[in-house]
């Protein structure tokens, strides 16, 4: 059990440290989920599947939104263009001020994820975990092995070499910082979208 433990806990850890910027910023994509919904909403007339991803205070605009989409795009292929991209944009824009992320703008399709991402959402398409527990896991293992191997390498110093015994120093606050992160990040609920953990802790020198 503790050891089953210890493995769920990296993988929450891992997602929060290895892809925060990655992760803020799948939603606001032309190929990411918030957008797809819209153009299934507009495909199909039905507004329901958007609202899904606002809050609810700002579910009158959406449908106001959307209502008004529905009509101009009828106008012409121009219009329809224009039409569908400010419903996207206000539909991302509300999502993201909802979550309390920054909306800046509408990213292209095809941008770079990682790996993090895409395993998520194959997860869930799959109904299996397994496949990101293990790539979570491998990643979460890895960063905690350089960071510790790092520290350990440099731990020998001449204590007469001040230059040697920073970049010890420098290693340790890395690690010990790094553990910290993955520690809090497991155990601590993170709702809505999530950002960098903060460093809480200050280490002036080795213990």
């Amino acid at each position: 059990m503790m050891k089953g433990s210890w493995k769920w806990g990296l993988v929450a850890a891992a997602l929060l440290v290895f892809t925060p910027s990655r992760a803020l910023g799948h939603c606001d994509g032309m190929d990411g989920p918030v957008v797809k919904a819209a153009q299934r909403a507009l495909e199909t007339g039905n507004v329901n599947l958007v609202l899904i991803w606002v809050q609810k205070a700002d579910e009158i605009d959406i449908r106001k939104t959307f209502d008004q989409t529905m009509r101009v795009r009828r106008l012409s292929p121009e219009a329809r263009e224009l039409a569908d991209r400010y419903f996207f944009e206000t539909l991302v824009r509300l999502h993201r001020v909802g979550e309390g992320a920054p909306y800046t703008g509408l990213k292209p399709a095809g941008r770079d994820l990682g790996p993090a991402i895409p395993a998520a959402d194959q997860a869930l398409k799959d109904r299996t975990v397994d496949p990101l527990v293990k790539l979570v896991n491998g990643a979460a293992e890895k960063g905690l092995r350089e960071h510790f191997q790092s520290a350990v390498d440099k731990a020998n110093f001449n204590k007469d070499d001040v230059e040697a015994g920073r970049a010890y120093v420098k290693a340790y606050v890395e690690f010990i910082h790094y553990a910290e992160r993955m520690y809090e990040a497991a155990a601590k609920a993170s709702p809505g979208h999530y950002t960098e953990a903060e460093d809480h802790a200050t280490h002036d020198e080795p213990r």
